[in-house]
C-alpha cells in the first residue's frame, strides 16, 4: 500500500513538472530545463513508460540523459538560468519596499543556486565516461 502511494506521488509530481515545463516554453521567465530534469526523476521512479518517453524526447532527450549520466548541465542552460535568476530576482531586491532580512534571504537563495548550477560540469567528464562504459 505505502508502495503504491510513493508512486502516485511521484507520478503526480512528475506530471505537474511537465506542466510547469511546458508553461515554461512559452513564458521566458519560468525555466523549462530544471522542471523537466525533475519531471524524468518523478518518472523514474513511478512509470518507466513516461520516463523512456522522456529520456527519448527529441528536445529534451539528451539532456536528460547527459544530466542522469553524469551530472552534466550545459553551458547554454547555465548561461540561460543564471541570467534568468539575476533577472527575477533583481527588481524586487532593487525597486520593492519589503524587509532587509526577506531580501538577504531572496539574494543568498538566488545565489546558491547560481553556484550549484555552476558547480556542475558543462560536458561530460572524460573519466566518468570511460567508467560507465567499462560497467554498461
Amino acid at each position: 500500500m505505502r508502495q503504491h502511494l510513493t508512486r502516485t506521488l511521484y507520478f503526480l509530481a512528475g506530471g505537474l513538472c511537465i506542466l510547469l515545463g511546458l508553461i515554461g516554453v512559452i513564458l521566458p521567465l519560468l525555466p523549462t530545463t530544471p522542471f523537466i530534469l525533475l519531471a524524468a526523476f518523478c518518472f523514474s521512479r513511478s512509470s518507466e513508460r513516461l520516463h523512456q518517453y522522456l529520456l527519448n524526447h527529441r528536445l529534451f532527450g539528451q539532456i536528460i540523459r547527459d544530466w542522469e549520466d553524469y551530472g552534466v548541465i550545459p553551458l547554454k542552460a547555465k548561461i540561460i538560468g543564471t541570467s534568468m535568476m539575476l533577472v527575477m530576482v533583481s527588481y524586487p531586491l532593487i525597486f520593492r519596499d519589503f524587509h532587509i532580512g526577506l531580501k538577504a534571504l531572496a539574494g543568498a537563495t538566488v545565489l546558491f543556486a547560481i553556484w550549484y548550477v555552476w558547480s556542475r560540469p558543462s560536458v561530460p567528464g572524460k573519466r566518468k565516461k570511460a567508467e560507465l562504459e567499462t560497467l554498461g
